[in-house]
Parts: structure tokens; C-alpha cells; sequence
């Protein structure tokens, strides 16, 4: 038979453990910082996703795959996604650059939509 003290498991107190570094904020993905320009952009020409796809010549999924960040476009799909806005490549360039920056300045900002009260 044991006695009652042989019956307890002897815990051994942890270490406090050192606190994880921050991780260094991550540089915005192009085709997210380009999706959301395009989206941006027609959203503020009150236009929708088939309005420019038809101007384009740009499949319907194919550009809410761009402006979602989904799909890296090549240069002859996002020069047509321009044209469409009314824009020309390096229009667009510049507008995805200024996004850039922006979000450097304030790396803590989320993507997505935000609501206000």
C-alpha cells in the first residue's frame, strides 16, 4: 500500500517565459495593393465588376479574382482593367505606389471595409 503522499504527482514550477518579440510588420502583397486600387477606383466611378469587365474584355470572375487579390493579372490584363477605369498603366502604377506608401505610414491598418456609427 501506498501512503497518501506518494499518490501526488510532484509539480515542478515553469519558468516564466520571455515574451515573444513583435513580429516585423509584413510588406503589402502587390496584387492585394492593386486589387484594391481597381476596386477603389470603380467603386468610385459607381460602376460595377460587369461594367468593367465587358469594357475590358476581362472575364466577370476573372477581375473579382484581381480586385480581391486572388489572381496576379499580367501587364496586358491590368493595362485593359486601366483603360476600362479610364486610366492608363502607369496611372494605375502611381495610384498602387501612393496605396503603398500609405499603408508603409500606417503599417497597423486593416484591409477590409470599415464601418462607421
Amino acid at each position: 500500500m501506498t501512503s497518501p503522499s506518494q499518490n501526488h504527482a510532484r509539480v515542478i514550477p515553469l519558468r516564466p517565459q520571455e515574451p515573444e518579440p513583435a513580429p516585423e510588420p509584413r510588406e503589402p502583397l502587390w496584387r492585394d495593393l492593386l486589387g484594391d486600387v481597381l476596386r477603389q477606383e470603380r467603386l468610385a466611378q459607381e460602376r460595377t465588376l460587369k461594367e468593367v469587365a465587358e469594357t475590358a474584355r476581362i472575364s466577370l470572375p476573372y477581375l473579382s479574382e484581381i480586385e480581391r487579390g486572388r489572381k496576379e493579372a499580367s501587364s496586358e490584363v491590368l493595362g485593359a482593367a486601366a483603360r476600362a477605369l479610364g486610366l492608363g498603366l502607369g496611372g494605375l502604377l502611381t495610384r498602387v505606389q501612393t496605396e503603398y506608401t500609405r499603408r508603409q505610414a500606417a503599417p497597423n491598418t486593416h484591409r477590409g471595409m470599415c464601418l462607421a456609427a
